[in-house]
């Protein structure tokens, strides 16, 4: 028989964290971090890591194993969680992933076999040089000639996934989603999805309320630090929640402006993480209010108890 499996999915500030607090609790569960972020040491507020107190003795995984400056891919995200989630297993515990970062989530249930293709360095210096002399932008307007379909997965700015991209077609003649359509389509594991939705203007309410409450906890004193390390080129610092940030402690922007900025931003991921969950995966979604949280919690603890005694 397939492992168990249990994913609780949405967007940013939708109620994920308290919901797999309960979720761990109630079925001996441990639970692994799906936040391609929160990997990182020293950005905990800008990824809205969770503190120690509000574990609640659940033990997590995935969280503060990587420095600022280290690369992280799907494919690494990948290993670790599919290795923890045998040792979770072993222990008689159910594994419970649980984030918003859709692409690392998918790699894990379906089980992905990334390409072997080893990196070409002659060639991703050459494209770097053309993206530093000109930009990201004609990098990824020949990436939408070449391969629409993977063009709209990948945000512009994250310029590493671009290059890796073109650098495989070139290499190969093989685009990322040509590749992708090779995967196997049945899940490895046993896996049950839980999407947490709620109406957008009460999500974006919650959005902007969050970060006003990150800036009170000392989110620019965090980005601050980070800098002042060394990590400002870094590519965990092109994330939402510093890149914002960079340019008002730097005196190029005022306070009022990064903050709207990042606001924005946040909204717009929040957008996008819903499309990627509705079009790419098999989720049971579950539409909560502020008034109907301990109700839908109550409904979803009776979903999984089916769904692990079957």
């Amino acid at each position: 028989m397939k492992q168990k499996v249990i994913a609780i999915v949405g967007p940013t500030a939708v109620g994920k964290t308290n919901l797999s607090i309960e979720v761990a609790k109630k079925f001996n569960g441990e639970i692994i971090s799906g936040d391609s972020m929160q990997v990182y040491r020293g950005m905990d507020i800008g990824t809205a890591k969770i503190k120690k107190e509000e574990m609640q003795g659940i033990p997590h995984h995935m969280i503060n194993i990587k420095d600022p400056h280290e690369s992280f891919s799907v494919a690494d995200f990948q290993y670790y969680v599919q290795k923890y989630i045998k040792e979770i297993s072993e222990r008689n515990h159910i594994p419970i992933i649980v984030g918003g970062s859709g692409l690392y989530i998918q790699s894990v249930l379906y089980d992905y076999h990334f390409s072997k293709e080893k990196r070409d360095d002659a060639l991703t210096k050459s494209l770097e040089a053309e993206m530093n002399k000109y930009g990201i932008e004609p990098l990824y307007d020949r990436l939408k000639q070449i391969d629409p379909t993977q063009a709209e997965k990948i945000h512009p700015n994250n310029y590493r996934r671009v290059i890796r991209a073109l650098e495989v077609y070139e290499k190969t003649g093989l685009t990322m989603t040509a590749y992708q359509s090779q995967q196997q389509e049945e899940m490895p594991y046993d896996s049950m999805l839980i999407g947490l939705e709620m109406e957008r203007s009460l999500l974006y309410e919650r959005i902007n309320l969050r970060i006003d409450e990150m800036i009170r906890a000392g989110l620019l004193e965090e980005v601050r630090q980070l800098i002042n390390c060394g990590y400002e080129n870094a590519s965990s610092m092109k994330a939402i929640g510093y890149k914002e940030l960079i340019p008002y402690i730097k005196g190029e922007a005022s306070l009022e402006t990064s903050v709207e900025l990042l606001k924005r931003n946040s909204r717009r991921y929040a957008k996008r993480q819903y499309t990627w969950f509705k079009n790419k995966m098999d989720v049971h979604w579950y539409h909560v209010t502020p008034l109907t949280v301990s109700e839908k919690v109550n409904e979803i603890l009776h979903d999984l108890a089916g769904f692990l005694k079957s």
